[in-house]
């Protein structure tokens, strides 16, 4: 299945297909690296990887590339497609070796949506966005719900393995999100657009004080020279993605779908301020384990 992609990738994306097993090596506690994953589920349209710790990263919406017989329909430039994705949250997610990257686009196959929706078939699925300059094939739907179902299919491998290591689990489901939807004079109410958007409405009651704890903790990290507004289910309160964890593995553990508010980058141009994310990776990494210590301790109960 080629694939064909606006931004290059780094080669460690992209990899044979199936499991593979390695020998994790010696190194910190939580290995912030491919080569530290015990396992890998490495396939073009993404990679999910499992390393020595039960804090899952995931960067769903992270993905550009879309599949080459999919390109004549295609009615969006790439600057319009860019927008509405999730850029760099691969690169936040490298604070844990347990990772899960999409690299296709959302406007190719949704991992956040119920599959009836993963493709986007109207405007109306998609921002008023006329995707498709003619209604797609049956069997390109097919085909790309074909990664659909292959991703949650290795995301029940990826977190059965993970509860039989360590007995319970956390995915910190990383997205951005854009706040000027009104245009680039607009002023966005800071009321309804906190910096950092904790979603969790899919969540078991049990996870809620760890919950809290996180938001506390991550809300003390210095971001950009200040302490950042961390509030939780006021602009998303998580997506498919957290709802079917939820559903099949609530008891084990939970997800906090985590949107940065796109103040780190014009969300117009792409153009990114790399050292205002470093620090909202620095801040992630900051609450790394102490979240593990605390899931723990909560999950043993």
């Amino acid at each position: 299945m080629p694939l064909t992609s606006g931004k290059l990738r780094a080669p460690e994306y992209l990899g044979p297909a199936g499991l593979q097993r390695e020998d994790p090596g010696p190194g910190s506690k939580y290995n912030k690296n491919w080569h530290g994953s015990s396992l890998v589920i490495s396939m073009e349209p993404f990679v999910i990887a499992e390393g020595k710790s039960p804090v899952i990263t995931a960067a769903i919406h992270e993905g550009h590339m879309i599949r080459e017989e999919l390109l004549p329909y295609m009615n969006l430039e790439e600057h319009e497609r860019s927008r509405e994705e999730d850029p760099y949250t691969d690169f936040l997610s490298e604070i844990s070796g347990s990772r899960v990257i999409v690299n296709i686009s959302r406007f190719e196959t949704d991992m956040n949506r119920p599959r009836e929706k993963a493709v986007y078939l109207r405007p109306e699925d998609a921002w008023g966005l006329n995707v498709w300059k003619q209604a797609l094939p049956p069997e390109l739907i097919n085909r790309s719900l074909e990664s659909y179902d292959a991703f949650y299919t290795g995301m029940k491998t990826l977190l059965n393995s993970i509860i039989d290591r360590f007995g319970h689990f956390v995915v910190l489901d990383l997205h951005t999100y854009n706040y000027r939807r009104e245009g680039t004079a607009a002023e966005a109410s800071e009321a309804d657009n906190p910096e950092i958007n904790i979603g969790t409405a899919h969540n078991h009651p049990r996870w809620s004080e760890l919950t809290r704890h996180f938001i506390q903790t991550l809300s003390g990290a210095k971001i950009n020279g200040q302490t950042p507004d961390v509030r939780e289910n006021i602009k998303f309160k998580g997506g498919e993605f957290s709802r079917w964890i939820n559903r099949n593995y609530g008891a084990f553990g939970f997800v906090l779908s985590i949107e940065f508010k796109k103040t780190f980058m014009d969300e117009f141009t792409g153009i990114v301020d790399i050292y205002h994310l470093r620090d909202i990776r620095r801040a992630l990494n900051f609450t790394m384990d102490e979240l593990a210590e605390q899931l723990e301790l909560t999950g043993s109960k």
